[in-house]
Parts: C-alpha cells; structure tokens; sequence
C-alpha cells in the first residue's frame, strides 16, 4: 500500500501541517545547508495563563537547516506578537516577542535515533521534520508566568484601585487608627437617642 502523503501517515506526521518542512535535497551529505523563512498561523493554546500568543496570529520563522552526520540541526528565530494582562495593573499588554530555536532532527538510523527512546530527540520521517513542537517549547518558555506592562509599574492602589502611574504623587487614603474606632462609635450619637432623652424628662402637670 502507498504511504499516505497528505494526512498522518504511518509515522505520525502530517504533512499538511505548514510546521512539516522537507529537507531531501540534503540527501544526507553532512555540511550541506541551507536558509529559509515561513510564516506560520499559531497554534491553538500555545503561551500561559496571562499572556499568549493569539490562535491563527502569524509566527515568522527565519531558519537555518544545516546537514549534520546524525540528521538535520535547525537554528533561527521566531517571532511572534503576544497579547495578555498585566499582573500589577491588569492593563492589556500587546507585544512582538523574539525567540532562539534550537533542534536537532536525527535520522532513523542514526546511532543517536538507536540509543534514545522516541519522546527523547526528535527525529527526521520520510526527509521532513516536523517544526510545531519546538516552536512551541521554545515561546511558552520565554513567556513570563508574572507578565508586567513594563518593569517599573507601580501596580494599583489597594484602597481604591486605581493605577498608581495614573493618579498624583503621593496618592494616598487617611487610615482611621484601629485602636480609637471603638471610642469613636461610643461618641457618635444614635439614632433616636435625642428624642428618647427628651421623652425620659419628666412631666410638670398644668396648674389649674
């Protein structure tokens, strides 16, 4: 039977995937190498709880595919805008972020493919190698957990929550001092308590 060449084929690999970049032309000749860019659509999930790179948004890659005696080393960057929520001030944050990507895709029959198990290196299926998985890894670890608009936001004011960039210098709130709060609701008059101090005077009968 034919391999399936545009679907996932006995290797896993689907070659519609606009991550699945071929590389037969290297016909396994160590030094060969050549440069290319792809603009790829991202991912769906890919970045952290507060900051992401949008699903369908646009990752550059600039690669450099370099014919080793194991496989194929690819190196570049990609580059990719990210959007999410700033973790002091939760102000939106939209930006282009820059990754290095690093991978070795060894051959089948590679000494390095007979001595690691699957999971452990990635590896070259039918002159392809499959980019999607080291895209991945290498963003969402550039990605910070914390995120921030930038380094010196001051977050929000936790009495009122305003952005503490937005409001004057010195922005603060009189804090009434626990420790007289009691004496002060003994002072404060009660509702009622006038009229009920008037009804308790006594009464002088009229004289006839």
């Amino acid at each position: 039977m034919p391999e399936n060449r545009t679907g996932h084929g006995r290797t896993g690999v689907d070659h519609r995937s606009p991550f699945v970049v071929g590389v037969r032309q290297f016909d396994r000749q160590p030094g060969e190498m050549r440069e290319t860019q792809l603009r790829v659509p991202a991912p769906a999930d890919l970045g952290l709880d507060m900051i992401r790179v949008p699903e369908g948004s646009e990752l550059d890659l600039d690669l450099r595919l370099e014919a080793v005696s194991e496989g194929v080393y690819a190196s570049g960057t990609v580059t990719a805008q990210v959007v999410g929520e700033c973790g002091r001030c939760l102000e939106p944050i939209d930006t282009e972020l820059v990754v290095d990507l690093q991978e070795l895709y060894v051959f089948d029959t590679s000494t390095t493919a007979e001595t690691t198990d699957e999971e452990e290196v990635a590896r070259l299926h039918d002159d392809t190698l499959d980019l999607e998985e080291p895209v991945r890894t290498a963003i969402v670890l550039a990605l910070p957990a914390n995120p921030v608009c930038r380094p010196d936001c001051a977050g929000l004011c936790p009495d009122c929550g305003g952005r503490l960039d937005d409001l004057p210098a010195g922005h603060a709130h009189q804090q009434a001092d626990p420790r007289w709060q009691a004496l002060q609701t003994l002072a404060e008059p009660t509702v009622g308590s006038e009229d009920q101090g008037r009804d308790a005077r006594p009464h002088r009968q009229k004289e006839n």
